[in-house]
């Protein structure tokens, strides 16, 4: 079984950081880039689980549920990776996210 305490970890520290991060910096940034990541982390989930399903986007729940939409998705797809290179480009994307987030 693959280890995917990196990515856990990652998503759990980004998801901390939106949970303490002023409504302004939400709103300029770090919302839209903490979404983005958790639709792109549930469409991969999505489609290892069942590749021949269309992949459903997630829905924008508002500014204050970014983190946990971020944790949801990532706890997700750690569940259904199976090899090292996908969890590695899984981490890569929520540190990218982090960054791009300024958070």
């Amino acid at each position: 079984m693959l280890d995917t305490t990196p990515l856990t970890d990652a998503v759990d520290q980004f998801a901390d950081r939106l949970r303490a991060a002023p409504e302004s910096r939400l709103q300029r940034a770090a919302a839209p880039e903490a979404r983005a990541l958790a639709r792109e982390l549930a469409v991969r989930a999505q489609s290892l689980e069942d590749p021949e399903t269309e992949p459903r986007e997630m829905p924008d729940a508002g500014l204050f549920a970014v983190a946990d939409q971020v944790t949801v998705a990532g706890r997700d797809l750690a569940l259904v990776l199976t090899d090292e290179e996908q969890l590695a480009e899984a981490v890569a994307l929520v540190q990218e996210a982090q960054k791009r987030a300024g958070v």
